[in-house]
């Protein structure tokens, strides 16, 4: 393997503005040709239902079924599942478990309702979407993690169904996934991918019934098909590649940091590794790691090519600067590597998740420390937040006017609607005007 090279930089440098929104710069445009793909596969199915469904799976995954109920995953072979997984593998994914589903407990919201003077009583009911679906890569691919990291939050906010789908090429199904759809409380699962799959949970077929909200991982059809299917049912979001920026004072050991980094670009080739710090003695340390590292890595050629293409080593002048910078970025995962991180804290106004400390790997995010996983990308923080159990809620405004408050909210009201030229909502309200108040 060629020797790696990482992008060095600094605040200093002439153009680093512009330097560093290339370096952020990912291309989202979606493949014509994909879009052409998956669209054709949506109307289809729209259309075809079940038949469509068959004829797909056995296209791309490999898989015949006579039906798809046949495709329907059974309880008992879930249960099999759960048994057939070390005793080790079981308590990780119940601990895990048990950790988010304790943070996601803190999530949820309650209806409320107060009266105000003349006895109108407003206020919000909260309440769960019937039905939701979750994406699941399947085949080799295993993501236990992010089977509990998706289903765990719906199961908190009361949706009464979940629905899963996983492919399974050539009938291959990997027993963590199904042991971790038991314990995170899923009732259905189905052998399906692909862009087809999403298709059944958005318009519904005649064996699987349409969800009200998608979310969960997937490649570039699967993250088009969400997006083009948005509208019918609920997204989670359109996720990019994943990615990582780490402030360091300079005090915490540089194979830690560089691991930290790796832990990212092992994801893809477009994942973003970046570190910030005021120290050009502790940027040359950590580069020397994951030249040291990266190549011990079971995907280090994966590693490797994210390293080299998107990844950066920036020296700031301090950790104030850093913060900007850092609020500028928007990451997905922030760790916060200093002596005093709930110091800097305050000036950290966007990312995904934080995590404080030298001793708060990103990696315990990912699986077991609580907070959700599924984080916004691609700067999108700004303005979006975790997966969490306010997305499987929904919320209605409760309005309840007496008499004498829509009399006296109908003169508001009526001003307001002529104002706009819209005299049916100003005679609605108008009518119930009391004459002699």
């Amino acid at each position: 393997m060629s020797e790696l090279k990482i992008r060095r930089m600094s605040t200093a440098d002439a153009g680093f503005d512009e330097a560093l929104g290339k370096l952020l710069a990912w291309d989202a445009a979606t493949d014509t040709q994909v879009s052409d793909s998956v669209r054709a596969i949506l109307a289809d199915v729209r259309v075809r239902g079940d038949r469509a469904l068959l004829e797909y799976t056995e296209r791309f995954d490999h898989l015949s079924a006579g039906s798809v109920n046949d495709l329907e995953v059974s309880a008992q072979r879930m249960a099999e599942a759960l048994a057939r997984i070390t005793p080790a593998q079981r308590d990780a994914l119940e601990c895990a478990a048990q950790r988010i589903r304790l943070y996601h407990d803190k999530q949820v919201q309650a209806s409320w309702q107060f009266e105000d003077e003349d006895g109108t009583v407003l206020g919000q009911q909260v309440g769960p979407v019937d039905r939701a679906g979750i994406y699941v890569p399947g085949g080799k691919a295993a993501y236990p993690s992010s089977v509990l990291m998706n289903v765990i939050p719906a199961k908190v906010a009361g949706v009464p169904e979940v629905i899963m789908v996983v492919p399974a090429p050539g009938g291959e199904l990997n027993d963590l996934v199904l042991a971790a759809a038991s314990i995170g409380g899923v009732d259905r699962i189905f052998t399906l991918g692909g862009a087809q799959a999403v298709a059944a949970l958005a318009y519904g077929t005649e064996t699987i019934p349409a969800v009200d909200k998608i979310v969960g991982p997937g490649n570039i059809y699967v993250a088009t098909a969400k997006k083009e299917v948005f509208g019918v049912v609920g997204i989670d979001m359109v996720a990019g590649p994943s990615e990582i920026l780490v402030i360091c004072d300079g005090e915490t050991p540089p194979d830690w940091i560089a691991m930290d980094l790796l832990s990212q670009a092992e994801h893809d080739e477009q994942a973003q590794s970046i570190l910030l710090s005021p120290s050009a003695g502790f940027l040359d340390a950590v580069e020397e790691s994951l030249m040291r590292l990266t190549p011990t890595l079971e995907r280090s050629a994966i590693a490797s090519q994210s390293i080299q293409d998107r990844a950066a080593l920036i020296q700031v002048a301090d950790l104030d600067e850093a913060a900007r910078i850092s609020n500028r970025i928007a990451p997905e995962h922030l760790e916060v590597s200093v002596d005093d991180p709930s110091a800097l804290l305050p000036k950290l106004r966007h990312a995904g998740a934080i995590f404080l400390g030298r001793y708060t790997a990103e990696a315990l995010g990912d699986y077991c420390a609580g907070p959700n996983h599924v984080l916004p990308t691609s700067g999108t923080a700004r303005f979006s937040s975790p997966l969490g159990v306010y997305d499987f809620q929904k919320r209605s405004s409760l309005i309840g006017f007496t008499s004498v408050g829509a009399s006296r909210m109908g003169k508001v009201a009526s001003v307001l609607a002529r104002g706009e030229g819209l005299t049916a909502h100003a005679r609605s309200a108008e009518y119930r005007i009391i004459d002699d108040e």
